[in-house]
Order: C-alpha cells, then sequence, then structure tokens
C-alpha cells in the first residue's frame, strides 16, 4: 500500500521536465547539486520571475544558507538575475531573470554540434521572423531538419509559409515539412509544382494541419 502511494506521488504533475541539454550545460559549468536543483526548479516554475524565498525553501527543503550559495554559483556563472521591479501595486519586488541561461545553451547547442555559418544564419532568420529568441528545444529541432538533410531553402519555404499565416510557432513548421515529406516534397520547386497541380484540379491545400487547435 505505502509503494503505491509513493507511486502515485511520483507520477502525478508535481513533476520537473529537465531538457537533456540543460545537463550537459549543468556538467559543464559545475554546478553542485543544490544550483542544479534551483536552476531545475526556476526553469519549470509557473511563477518563476517572482523569488520567493520562503516557498523555494519549503519546496526544495533547503536551508537559507543553502539558498543564498546556490544563488551566488548561480550568478557567477551567468545563469541568473535578481531584478528589483515594481508590481502592478506599485510595490518593489524582487524577481528572477534567467534570460541569460537560455544564451548560454544556444551558444553551447551551436558550439557543440559544429554549425556552420549558413545553418546559423538559418537560426537568425528564425529569430527575426518569429521576433524573438529560439528556446533550446526550438535549436534541437532545426538541429533535426538539418541532420535530416532536410534542404535548407525548404525549410525556409515552411517558415514563409507559417509567417504568412500569422504563427510564430516551430511545431507549425514542423507539421508543414512532415507533411511535404509525405507528398515526396523535397526541394522549393517541388512546392511550386504541388502549387500548380492543385490550381489546376481546384484542390485543398496539400497539407491540413489546424494550428488553433494543436495539442
Amino acid at each position: 500500500m505505502f509503494r503505491k502511494k509513493v507511486l502515485e506521488l511520483i507520477n502525478n504533475d508535481n513533476h520537473y521536465v529537465v531538457d537533456k541539454c540543460v545537463l550537459k550545460c549543468a556538467k559543464q559549468m559545475k554546478l553542485d547539486i543544490n544550483s542544479f536543483m534551483l536552476l531545475i526548479y526556476l526553469l519549470n516554475h509557473p511563477n518563476k520571475e517572482i523569488f520567493d524565498y520562503k516557498k523555494i525553501l519549503n519546496d526544495l527543503n533547503f536551508t537559507e544558507q543553502e539558498l543564498v550559495d546556490s544563488i551566488s554559483l548561480l550568478k557567477d556563472n551567468k545563469v541568473l538575475a535578481i531584478e528589483m521591479k515594481k508590481n502592478d501595486s506599485g510595490i518593489l519586488e524582487e524577481r528572477v531573470n534567467i534570460s541569460a541561461f537560455y544564451d548560454i545553451l544556444s551558444s553551447k547547442i551551436l558550439d557543440e554540434d559544429n554549425v556552420s555559418t549558413n545553418d546559423k544564419d538559418l537560426y537568425d532568420v528564425f529569430e527575426k521572423e518569429f521576433g524573438r529568441t529560439l528556446s533550446p528545444m526550438e535549436y534541437e529541432i532545426i538541429n533535426g531538419w538539418l541532420e535530416s538533410k532536410i534542404d535548407k531553402e525548404l525549410i525556409m519555404c515552411a517558415l514563409k509559409e507559417t509567417v504568412f499565416n500569422g504563427v510564430n510557432n516551430l511545431r507549425y513548421v514542423d507539421k508543414i515539412l512532415y507533411e511535404w515529406n509525405k507528398k515526396g516534397i523535397k526541394v522549393p520547386n517541388d512546392v511550386k509544382k504541388a502549387e500548380r497541380n492543385n490550381n489546376d484540379e481546384n484542390e485543398q491545400p496539400y497539407y491540413e494541419y489546424d494550428w488553433l487547435n494543436e495539442d
């Protein structure tokens, strides 16, 4: 009975997700276990912008000194910054900013995969079109396309189609590429041929993706 209770506790929704690139990065930065736990907590916590010391101490079972030491190590590694900002009531609150960590992850992913200048340009185009920085997971998705030898110009066509539909979601691009692959579309010219065939036959577009109701 006790074992069943433990399994139910482990398998409920109160679990944290840790991407493999975060694990690699944490090891390279030589974070200790407490600093790593704090980093994972901040990456997964729904209210991570608000730095609630008491809640963190309770959730992670840290002592005050352990929390102070962990914050110090993460700050030394340029992973986080503690800032003072006013809330809606005009009261100053301490807030945590971990945007620098995403920059570190992105840089390490590019370096480890020996990405060429042209590939880096591809990432830059995505960030420019989406109007935001790509997440580490999105970098890995694009890496997956490149490793699968998907034509870069075809990826650009899928991106243009995505932006045209008012979407800045990489999953939409991935769906388009998936549907194109099923249709045997490998290069931009294939896209044009498919469009001409659809126009001639007065058919629906050659891929269907309801991005408004995506999983």
